[in-house]
């Protein structure tokens, strides 16, 4: 069972969204997960230029660590996503790699993957953030077992830093009993399925144009 933890603070682990990844990983490999963490600011990361080779090719012209990332998600299991909020969204960092994911969101080349994400924020704002980090995740493909936010005040805070470490640590331990059990969610069911529909309607109309992805879905069986 291995779980990809991508930390999206340019601080690392040592910022406010440190403390509850880490509690993340701990509940994680206390139910038997390897994982791997990845910290944006260690790495170069290039925003999307728009030229659409990936859509025609499977790769991506910039020359940078944006691939070695995506392949160690692909590699994995489980995602886990941590961001502090900046301005309602995540790092400018941890969204230059997102932008990055086109044609993986084309494909729904996480399908059967797992998802949670990690949320810190300056005050009671982390749900927004949440939801839109779940939702990246669903647009890849994944399944999301759910999130776990917090405010600064709660990490910097020894009295309440506790339980907001339990509350990471708890989810750790259900992402890891999700992946290892392959569980599927109802509730997620019918969006998921809306997308791999849109998806592949988009990739027929341009399968001309983007021939890499189309060559995908029919090697997937779904053409």
């Amino acid at each position: 069972m291995k779980v990809v933890a991508m930390m999206g603070s340019p601080l690392g682990m040592k910022g406010n969204t440190g403390p509850l990844l880490a509690g993340m990983i701990d509940g994680l490999k206390a139910a038997g997960a390897e994982v791997k963490l990845l910290e944006v600011g260690k790495l170069k990361i290039a925003p999307c230029n728009g030229c659409a080779k990936c859509h025609v090719t499977g790769k991506c012209v910039i020359k940078d660590d944006g691939d070695k990332v995506k392949q160690a998600m692909l590699d994995a299991d489980g995602i886990v996503l941590a961001s502090p909020n900046y301005i309602n969204s995540v790092t400018a960092q941890m969204k230059a790699f997102f932008d990055r994911m086109s044609s993986p969101i084309h494909c729904q080349s996480f399908e059967g993957h797992y998802g949670t994400a990690v949320v810190t924020s300056g005050g009671l704002t982390s749900a927004q953030v949440e939801q839109y980090i779940l939702g990246f995740l669903r647009n890849i493909g994944c399944w999301t077992v759910g999130s776990v936010g917090a405010a600064a005040f709660e990490i910097t805070d020894p009295a309440t830093r506790a339980k907001a470490v339990a509350a990471a640590s708890a989810l750790g331990g259900k992402l890891a009993a999700a992946i290892r059990d392959r569980e599927t969610y109802p509730e997620q069911l019918q969006a998921r399925q809306g997308m791999i529909e849109r998806m592949k309607m988009l990739v027929t109309m341009h399968k001309n144009d983007w021939p890499h992805e189309y060559e995908y879905w029919k090697t997937q069986g779904r053409l």
